[in-house]
């Protein structure tokens, strides 16, 4: 197989689908490598080092994606990148396609197989192509956080941590999965009162364990919710329904009521965001303000750490890539259940549902398209 590994272009992305390491493990097994002049070096990863384990340099975008039969990147295609799009390519990277429509037809149109990161399973039914993603966002979002509260970015002048004498900053963290535990874990680590909003009692049991006590725990409703994010100075948003919009847990009315100062971190804008107030912002212009209140909502937060995030992203997904050129797309969406869970679109179709409802359109089941 030809596999293509394209310089990122949505703003400021600086990961890059494979390593060097990945292209030496492709090309001894059998494999062609393209990798578009640059791609990994704001990654650390320069072309020599590609070029030493045998990868082909391609100067442009549109001689890659051309001669490729399978494209691995890290964030979905923008909008100049749609026109590179034919019946039969095979798309492995994250695609988040439920707030996406302009995406989602153009993938439909010109039957591109569409294998999303953020869907495929494993045998124990997790996400493993999402976890180091939301390991890194979750521990990012806290560091960012608490920069933003610096009086500089429009922040309260709050250090989370507190000193002698001066009570610590209060985080309000909705969501007890990935994103939640791993920005649990570094806001404990500065010092701050961290409380955890989630509706699954059993998870906050876990939460209390896995924190000794020092987490503060607090069952999902709009009561609740509305109080913690009010005594917040930092809120962070990390719900996820995979593959779907996620659900607006923070209100309009609740943000208004927010200390004028507080910053709020929303993880899950990549699926549309958990806090009403959220849209999606980019690193070149990464925060605005709604009611006095702060806002972060960059929708590749990863980027900002890519030699780290490249790293954890490749070790999880390069299996899989290993995988799909060995067997081809189409033996292996038939032969791995978790595979055939990652394709969102397939020839012409949308297939996952939870895109389409959404986006409020039909779908159809990858095992009626490809038994």
């Amino acid at each position: 197989m030809i596999i293509g590994v394209p310089k990122e272009v949505k703003d400021h992305e600086s990961r890059v689908g494979i390593t060097p390491a990945g292209v030496k493990a492709l090309v001894d097994t059998g494999h062609k490598v393209l990798v578009e002049q640059d791609a990994g070096t704001l990654s650390s990863f320069h072309d020599e080092e590609y070029q030493s384990v045998g990868a082909e340099i391609v100067g442009n975008a549109a001689d890659l994606w051309r001669a490729a039969n399978m494209i691995v990147k890290v964030k979905e295609p923008v909008e100049n990148e749609y026109q590179y799009f034919r019946p039969g390519l095979v798309l492995f990277t994250y695609l988040h396609l439920a707030p996406l429509r302009k995406l989602t037809d153009a993938l439909i149109a010109q039957k591109v197989t569409g294998i999303a990161y953020e869907t495929v399973r494993d045998k124990a039914g997790t996400l493993p192509l999402l976890t180091p993603m939301s390991e890194v966002a979750g521990r990012l979002s806290v560091q960012i956080g608490a920069a933003y509260l610096e009086k500089e970015h429009g922040g309260r002048g709050v250090l989370l941590g507190g000193v002698p004498g001066v009570p610590p900053g209060n985080v309000c963290i909705i969501g007890g999965g990935i994103v939640g535990t791993n920005a649990a874990k570094i806001a404990l680590g500065m010092g701050a009162k961290v409380t955890l909003v989630d509706l699954n009692l059993n998870r906050l049991r876990e939460l209390d364990d896995i924190f000794g006590g020092r987490l503060h725990t607090l069952y999902s409703n709009a009561y609740n919710v509305q109080r913690a994010v009010c005594e917040a100075d930092l809120v962070i948003g990390g719900v996820l329904i995979p593959g779907a919009a996620a659900p607006k847990i923070v209100t309009k009315a609740m943000v208004a009521k927010m200390k004028k100062g507080s910053v709020i971190v929303d993880v899950a804008i990549d699926q549309g965001g958990c806090i009403e107030t959220a849209r999606p912002t980019t690193h070149s212009d990464p925060s605005y303000m709604v009611d006095g209140v702060v806002h972060y909502c960059v929708t590749n937060m990863p980027a900002a750490v890519p030699n780290t995030s490249t790293l954890a992203l490749t070790n999880a997904t390069f299996p899989y890539v290993m995988k799909l050129a060995k067997l081809g797309a189409n033996v292996a969406i038939r032969e791995e259940a978790g595979i055939a869970e990652g394709v969102n679109t397939f020839n012409g179709y949308l297939t996952y549902k939870a895109v389409a409802q959404a986006q409020n359109r039909d779908f159809t089941s990858i095992e009626r398209l490809h038994p």
